[in-house]
């Protein structure tokens, strides 16, 4: 059980546990596959591979890379990115799928992921803000 599933099943337990979780999700690395496209990656550069289900496309997160590879194979092309990277770079109408086929996998709803790329862009401009900010013991 890793750190993120005992957030996971802290948060189910008991919704007061989810800042907890996200401040963890947030600040964890993922394993995320990519195409395997050679002429594609050239183009483009590394290129998540998105699965679709039940109408919706889905990213796909891992929080370690044995669970990558139970998922696809030893093989399996990936990219590893923090959390808050993962929200900021995710487009629209892209659903997230953490740790599938595990017993602490996670699905993200849109509404979700809109919310914490809310709070990120409130944290980058509360950083902004302090770093223009003068010092008022400063001449």
């Amino acid at each position: 059980m890793t750190k993120i599933d005992q957030a996971l099943d802290a948060c189910r337990q008991d919704p007061r546990a989810q800042p907890l979780f996200y401040d963890l999700f947030l600040n964890s690395l993922f394993f995320i596959p990519v195409v395997t496209d050679d002429s594609a990656a050239e183009k483009e550069g590394a290129i998540p591979l998105l699965v679709e289900a039940e109408g919706n496309e889905y990213l796909m997160l891992f929080d370690t890379i044995e669970r990558l590879t139970e998922w696809a194979d030893k093989d399996a092309k990936y990219v590893t990115l923090p959390g808050h990277l993962v929200v900021e770079m995710t487009i629209p109408n892209i659903y997230w799928a953490m740790n599938y086929g595990t017993e602490y996998q996670k699905r993200f709803e849109l509404e979700e992921i809109a919310w914490l790329k809310d709070i990120i862009r409130q944290c980058k401009e509360d950083e902004e803000q302090k770093s223009t900010e003068k010092d008022p013991h400063e001449p």
